[in-house]
């Protein structure tokens, strides 16, 4: 909870600084910060349409739905594309892939009532976490301060599993206060790292 807090604090932040970094045309950066939050919200809908599918002994299903995620991944990495290059992208794209493995095995494990896969799992997301912490910190230092980003894409996580959890217990009253949440979070998540990109690379904004 304390991580949403500071973070939706940087979101108020991120509105404001937007109009003070160089010559910006205020109509890119929203267009930007617009694309990054359908993008993050795409990501938890499909990833909780798999969580889903993967309860279920529908193997087409299952597989439709992991093909959906990924596009998605995909989407979203090729989004620092025209900032960082391709190669960039792509090892980005390997970390949200990552990220969803990780979700995937704890679905699983959860599924299957393994403690200790779901603790394998949940260590697999913390470090991956930490991946995409130090992936960010590396590629825009000035404006993404190491924790930054893994603690959004921590928090995140957690969610993930929160979510996981209810569905497993069939607590549907809470399932449905969680969504707002996760949405709301991965806006914060969004914003964030439009703010990063238009201070870093305010010319391509202009």
């Amino acid at each position: 909870m304390a991580v949403l807090v500071l973070a939706l604090g940087g979101l108020v932040g991120c509105d404001n600084e937007s109009h003070v970094v160089g010559d910006v045309n205020p109509v890119r950066v929203a267009e930007m910060k617009q694309s990054l939050r359908e993008l993050w919200l795409g990501h938890i809908y499909w990833v909780q349409h798999a969580v889903v599918q993967h309860a279920t002994n529908n193997p087409a299903a299952r597989e439709a739905a992991d093909k959906q995620v990924l596009a998605n991944a995909l989407q979203i990495a090729n989004t620092v594309t025209p900032f960082y290059g391709e190669t960039t992208s792509e090892q980005f794209f390997t970390l949200l892939t990552g990220h969803y493995a990780a979700v995937k095995e704890y679905a699983e494990a959860t599924v299957a009532d393994s403690k200790s896969q779901q603790d394998a799992a949940l260590a697999r997301l913390a470090s991956n976490a930490d991946d995409i912490d130090v992936f960010f910190n590396g590629v825009n230092p000035s404006y993404l301060p190491k924790g930054t980003v893994g603690g959004l894409i921590e928090a995140h996580g957690a969610h993930h599993v929160l979510q996981i959890n209810q569905y497993k217990n069939k607590e549907y009253a809470h399932l449905e206060a969680t969504w707002p949440m996760m949405r709301q979070h991965v806006y914060v998540l969004a914003d964030t790292l439009t703010a990063a990109l238009v201070k870093q690379f305010p010319s391509q904004f202009s």
